[in-house]
């Protein structure tokens, strides 16, 4: 899969050190990955909750930190459109939100 704006994942690891680690596992995992299907993201990340909107939300280290991608399954691609704690996640709706 192509992780479309990588960019706001470094941003956000620059900011959480704690998340780098986990954020550079995911991409890399992401990034070899051919989901094309919904139960194959979950085959792979069984915590993976999926919003609507071909979106999908990713635990981070344990849960500290929220990760949401939009899925285009037919493109290949991911698109970031929330990278946060679990406390800033609660704040926003998954379904809809977009990376500013």
């Amino acid at each position: 899969m192509r992780v479309i704006a990588k960019k706001h994942l470094t941003a956000y690891w620059v900011k959480h050190p704690d998340a780098e680690q986990p954020l550079k596992a995911w991409y890399d995992e992401a990034t070899k990955a051919q989901w094309l299907t919904p139960q194959e993201i979950k085959a792979q990340y069984g915590s993976a909750s999926f919003v609507g909107n071909n979106r999908v939300v990713f635990n981070i280290k344990g849960n500290n930190h929220r990760l949401i991608v939009a899925v285009a399954y037919r493109f290949g691609a991911l698109y970031i459109k929330f990278v946060g704690t679990h406390s800033e996640y609660d704040k926003v709706n998954a379904a809809t939100v977009e990376m500013e």
